[in-house]
């Protein structure tokens, strides 16, 4: 029987040896052919990657091993990848999806496994559900024998990223560019793209280690000291970071400044309709910032919001012309990409805004600021609760919302992903909701007034 299989927004996560075991990947693969024979028929290839964890590879073999013996056809990838570089072959490889082995920022004790549809974004709820269902039924193998085939992503990635960027416009950037793929994958990736096309790049951390340093392996400040201390003691240098499997980025000003993912998406919206000419509308999250709002109205551009995780902003992007779509937490794309999460794109978006501007990244940051004339403050708290904590607290702000927080008057609630609560100064909000990756409530503020994310986060606590 299956032991604690759960997925969250983006597939199933477990700490190795304890939930993630080969009895569950065997499981869960056998599942996701249930559900690829009654989609796609037996006859499409389904594609299988992993990530540089521990044990990453040998899953990923032991998955492949499982489909071939059912009578599919594998294409097993011939090294490490980036989740977005497989999401992209799965939709231009005619494939019946592919199958990840990833756990993205998650720390390194953890492993995940998830499946990604030929559309090359996020599975949806309706899929991942039914995926659940199969969960413990065995599939009926075809007689079929065909040997596992290697394919290699790069190629077919660069070829789309060399269609998006305009490197030959990067290239007229005196900036010095250092990137940390934190021992990830995306090493050779990033890096090695922007060497193709004849650009400089510093880089640190490109070796595989699936300890990530002892820290995790997400592109967050905390995590980026060294990368930090390298932009600050370089001129005019701006620093590049990726996650665990590149589908998110962090990105350092000349200034050594963090630009938020806020920020980046802001900045890049505004590049994307300036100078790219882009056509179509902004997806976010509820948790996405205000500063984005007021940019697309500036530019009379409509305005989709989703519930937190990019495969609901995946969803949205497939069913409307897009110019951009993303979530605070460090994820986006553009229209006419894929609809899934590219931390390498987003960087290199970041790079050829600051070339067509031909200006710094800090002073396209004081652009967006003065342009929307307002300067926002976002904060995220995490609370460790118990389950029942958790549920208790999510209850009650829903079943009995407030009607202020800190002196503020609530105007309008959503409940669109757990609830959000609109101050009456149109300029502050609060949202409260579970995480989909990990076991925390998550506690967001939005607000010009820091004071007033002080307070409010305080009066929250108390009712824990």
């Amino acid at each position: 029987m299956p032991h604690n299989i759960k997925f969250g927004t983006d597939g199933f996560r477990a700490i190795i040896a304890e939930d993630f075991t080969f009895k569950n990947v065997e499981l869960i693969t056998k599942s996701i052919a249930i559900y690829i024979k009654n989609r796609y028929g037996a006859d499409k290839p389904v594609l299988i990657g992993y990530d540089t964890r521990f044990m990453a590879d040998k899953f990923a073999k032991f998955s492949a091993e499982i489909l071939q013996s059912l009578g599919y056809k594998v294409l097993l990838s011939n090294a490490f990848l980036p989740t977005p570089a497989i999401a992209y072959c799965a939709k231009h490889l005619c494939s019946a999806g592919a199958i990840m082995f990833t756990a993205s920022h998650n720390p390194p004790e953890y492993c995940g496994i998830k499946y990604i549809p030929d559309y090359a974004g996020p599975a949806t709820n309706a899929i991942t559900d039914e995926i659940v269902a199969n969960i413990g039924i065995e599939p009926q193998p075809s007689g079929k024998k065909h040997e596992i085939q290697t394919f290699c992503a790069k190629d077919y990635y660069f070829a789309a990223l060399e269609e998006l960027i305009d490197f030959d416009k990067i290239k007229t950037l005196k900036t010095k560019i250092i990137f940390d793929p934190l021992y990830a994958t995306a090493q050779g990736y990033f890096d090695t793209i922007l060497n193709k096309n004849g650009i400089e790049v510093t880089t640190i951390h490109n070796w595989t280690d699936p300890l990530y340093g002892g820290h995790m392996p997400e592109p967050k400040e905390q995590y980026l000291g060294e990368l930090k201390q390298l932009v600050l003691s370089n001129q005019n240098a701006v620093g590049f970071s990726n996650d665990g499997d590149a589908d998110r980025y962090g990105v350092f000003d000349e200034n050594g400044e963090y630009v938020t993912p806020n920020e980046v998406m802001t900045i890049l919206l505004n590049h994307l309709i300036k100078y790219k000419k882009a056509k179509g509308k902004l997806i976010k999250t509820v948790a996405g910032s205000l500063m984005l709002d007021k940019t697309a109205e500036i530019y009379n551009i409509e305005v989709i919001e989703t519930a937190v995780g990019f495969k609901h902003v995946g969803e949205a992007m497939r069913e409307n012309p897009t110019i951009i779509g993303g979530e605070e937490s460090g994820g986006l794309s553009i229209g006419v990409h894929i609809p899934e999460k590219d931390g390498i794109l987003a960087n290199l978006l970041v790079l050829e805004a600051m070339a067509y501007a031909q200006k710094p990244l800090f002073e396209l940051k004081k652009e967006i600021k003065e342009l929307i004339k307002t300067n926002y403050i976002n904060k995220r708290y995490d609370l460790k609760l118990s389950e029942e904590q958790k549920q208790k607290m999510l209850d009650l702000f829903l079943n009995t919302p407030p009607t202020s927080f800190a002196g503020k008057a609530v105007t309008k609630t959503c409940k669109k992903d757990g609830v959000k609560f609109y101050m009456d100064d149109n300029n502050s909000w609060i949202l409260i909701r579970f995480s989909g990756t990990e076991p925390l409530l998550r506690i967001y503020f939005e607000s010009p007034d820091e004071n007033f994310i002080e307070q409010a986060f305080n009066e929250i606590k108390r009712t824990c």
